[in-house]
C-alpha cells in the first residue's frame, strides 16, 4: 500500500488561468493568481519544473506567456513572452540546461536563452502538434506528435533533421490509409523506446534503435480517444486516460490491460505517476484531483477544485505555511470526498413517501358492476 504521508503537494493548471497548489498532507488548496482578472486568455496549458530543486514552477499560458512561480516565496517572480495566440496553446515546456524549450500547437519548436527575448533556435515539427515531451535521460532530446503528424524525436544540438521519424501505420485490410493522431507520449526509462497514445484509442511503442519505423507494439483500449498517459516507475506499464473518464493500466510487454481505475466523471486531461511511489494523479473536466494507488487501484484522495483542470505536476515536498502570499484567491480548507459520498447526500435528504391510493367503497364497487352488466346487455341487443 502506498504511504499517504509521503504524498505532499500537487500543482495544477486550470482553464481560468489559476495555478492551484494542493497540499495533500495538510488538506489545503491554494489559488495563486489575481482573481479579479481571471480570463480564458490566461488558461494554463503546460507546467514543468524550473529547476531540479523544485523551487520554481514554469506556467505556460494560452496567450504565449511563460510565468515563473516561486514555491518558496509563494508568488510569481517573472514573466516572459515565448510566442503568441497565433501559435496556439503550449503543448509542452521543458528546461534544457539554462534554456527554455517551448512548443505550440502550430508545431513551432523554440529554444529560449535566459538573457534573450529572441529564440536561439526555431524549427518546425509539423502542423497540429498535440504534445511535446523531453527525454528524462538525454535532456537535449525532445519528441513531438499530433494529428496526422507522426512521432518525431529531435536532438536540439543537431536540429537540421529529426533523429527519428515514425512511419505511418500499415493500411487496413481494405488497403485504406489508417489515420494517425498522437495525443500524448513519453520516453520509456532505461531504453530508447517511446510510447504514444492516440485519438483512435491506440497505444503504440516505437523503438528508434531498431530498423523498423512502425510501432513494435500496438494495443487498443476502449473505444474513445485517449488523451493522456504517464509511466509508473519501472517502465513496464503505462497509465492511459480517455475522453470518457476511463483510466487503465496497460502492460507494455504483453499488450494487455492489467486493471482499470474508477471514479472519474469527465474527460481526462492530465496524468502523472509519482517517480517513486506506486500512485498516479489525474485531473480533467470534472474539476477533481484524484490520486489512485497502482497496487490495489483504490482511490486514495479526491479533492474538488472548482475549475476545469488541464495539467498536473507532482512535487516531492510540501507547501510551507506562512511563506509568501496565495494571491487574492487565498488558501482554503478542502474536504476530501470518499467513495460513496453521493450515497450519503441521498441518505440525508428528507424522504417523500407516496400516498396510497384511496380504496373504493362497497357502493362504488356495486356501481361498477352494474355498469359492466349494462354494457354487456347493450352488446347482446346489438348482436
Amino acid at each position: 500500500m502506498a504511504d499517504r504521508s509521503r504524498l505532499c503537494t500537487v500543482w495544477l493548471g486550470s482553464e481560468t488561468g489559476i495555478l492551484k497548489g494542493v497540499s495533500v498532507t495538510r488538506k489545503q488548496a491554494f489559488n495563486f493568481c489575481n482573481t479579479s482578472h481571471l480570463s480564458r486568455d490566461q488558461e494554463v496549458r503546460a507546467l514543468c519544473w524550473g529547476d531540479p530543486a523544485e523551487s520554481e514552477v514554469l506556467v505556460g499560458s494560452v496567450d504565449g506567456t511563460v510565468k515563473t512561480f516561486s514555491t518558496e516565496k509563494g508568488q510569481f517572480t517573472d514573466s516572459r513572452r515565448c510566442g503568441g495566440p497565433a501559435d496556439g496553446g503550449f503543448t509542452g515546456l521543458a528546461l534544457c540546461g539554462a534554456a527554455l524549450v517551448t512548443c505550440g500547437e502550430c508545431g513551432t519548436l523554440r529554444v529560449w536563452r535566459e538573457d534573450s527575448s529572441e529564440p536561439a533556435l526555431e524549427l518546425s515539427a509539423g502542423n497540429n502538434v498535440c504534445r511535446m515531451r523531453q527525454s528524462p535521460v538525454h535532456r537535449d532530446r525532445v519528441a513531438t506528435g499530433g494529428k496526422d503528424n507522426g512521432l518525431k524525436i529531435w536532438d536540439l544540438q543537431k536540429p537540421d533533421a529529426p533523429l527519428f521519424t515514425a512511419k505511418n501505420l500499415r493500411d487496413d485490410w481494405l488497403d485504406l490509409r489508417r489515420p494517425h493522431w498522437v495525443r500524448d507520449l513519453a520516453f520509456i526509462p532505461d531504453s530508447d523506446k517511446v510510447v504514444t497514445c492516440t485519438g483512435y484509442h491506440q497505444v503504440h511503442v516505437f523503438d528508434p534503435s531498431s530498423p523498423q519505423r512502425r510501432p513494435v507494439l500496438e494495443v487498443e483500449y476502449g473505444e474513445y480517444p485517449l488523451t493522456a498517459l504517464s509511466l509508473p516507475a519501472g517502465g513496464s506499464t503505462v497509465v492511459v486516460g480517455n475522453t470518457h473518464g476511463q483510466i487503465a493500466l496497460l502492460d507494455l510487454r504483453k499488450g494487455v490491460v492489467r486493471g482499470c481505475l474508477k471514479g472519474l466523471a469527465g474527460g481526462v486531461r492530465g496524468l502523472q505517476c509519482h517517480p517513486t511511489l506506486p500512485v498516479v494523479a489525474s485531473c480533467g473536466l470534472d474539476r477533481f484531483l484524484r490520486i489512485h494507488s497502482l497496487e490495489d487501484r483504490t482511490l486514495l484522495h479526491k479533492v474538488y477544485l472548482k475549475s476545469r483542470l488541464n495539467c498536473v505536476l507532482l512535487a516531492s515536498r510540501d507547501l510551507e505555511d506562512g511563506r509568501g502570499a496565495a494571491g487574492e484567491g487565498g488558501s482554503q480548507e478542502v474536504k476530501e470526498e470518499e467513495e460513496g459520498g453521493e450515497d450519503e447526500v441521498w441518505d440525508t435528504m428528507e424522504r417523500v413517501e407516496e400516498k396510497p391510493k384511496r380504496k373504493t367503497t362497497e357502493e362504488e364497487e356495486e356501481e361498477l358492476q352494474k355498469k359492466k352488466k349494462s354494457k354487456k346487455k347493450r352488446k347482446k341487443g346489438q348482436d
